[in-house]
């Protein structure tokens, strides 16, 4: 799995937002920062929570110059129509079939043939700022996760815990 410092897979794939049929590439993207999550598969228990979640959630991640993306092995058109059922979505989701993409990012899980339940925060360079997998059966926080792009864009330490107002460690120390 990628960590922290290494340089983000590029990616050109097709996607659906919503209702329309696309592609999305990492190089065209101008945010400053992108949150890329994997979840194994479309018309599933816990997945639908977690996409909703960060839909729910776009406009704060905007106010962060930050996209969000999500991706799993299911085709463009399956995405559409899981869309559609969801409600409509306002972030594309990768069609990322056959897992290449997910194994350049070290979470298929080749068992399965699905992409392990995993969050890449790509930063302006296309480095990863942040990674993390989690159990194929838990959800992701998706607080969390804007709570770690704000921590990020302060560039200074933030303690467990921080939140936007609150202290950070001395300005002296690296770590």
């Amino acid at each position: 799995m990628l960590r922290p410092g290494d340089i983000a897979p590029p990616f050109d794939l097709p996607a659906a937002t919503g209702a329309s049929l696309g592609r999305v590439a990492l190089h065209a993207l101008s945010d400053e920062l992108i949150v890329l999550f994997f979840y194994p598969r479309d018309f599933s228990f816990i997945c639908p929570t977690e996409v909703t979640g960060f839909n729910t959630s776009l406009e704060q991640f905007r106010a962060e110059k930050c996209s969000v993306i999500g991706a799993s092995v299911d085709d463009a058109q399956s995405h559409q129509r899981w869309s559609a059922e969801l409600g409509g979505l306002g972030l594309p989701l990768l069609a990322d079939q056959g897992g290449q993409l997910a194994s350049a990012y070290g979470v298929l899980d080749e068992k399965e043939g699905v992409a392990m339940r995993a969050t890449f925060i790509i930063d302006q360079e296309r480095k990863i700022a942040f990674s993390e997998a989690c159990p194929i059966n838990v959800g992701r926080s998706v607080g969390e996760t804007l709570r770690i792009i704000r921590a990020l864009r302060t560039g200074r330490l933030c303690p467990a815990d921080w939140t936007p107002g609150a202290g950070f460690g001395p300005a002296d120390r690296k770590f």
